[in-house]
């Protein structure tokens, strides 16, 4: 499985997630729990959804490196 979540995506997933569980526990609801989504993904460096559209926020690597 190849990363397709670079530095700052990565960031920002995990407050964003962070924010949303915080959010789930103060108004006492189960979509809170949607928050693990994005803090899972930033975990794994890796977006399912990012597949079909061939997109990633990866730094791209200099030509000639491995």
């Amino acid at each position: 499985m190849k990363s397709n979540v670079g530095g700052i995506d990565r960031t920002l997933r995990f407050i964003m997630g962070l924010g949303a569980l915080g959010a789930g526990f103060y108004f006492k609801t189960w979509w809170g729990l949607a928050g693990l989504v994005p803090i899972l993904t930033a975990t794994v460096r890796f977006c399912p959804a990012y597949l079909p559209f061939r997109l990633s926020t990866c730094a791209a690597k200099p030509a000639g490196s491995k």
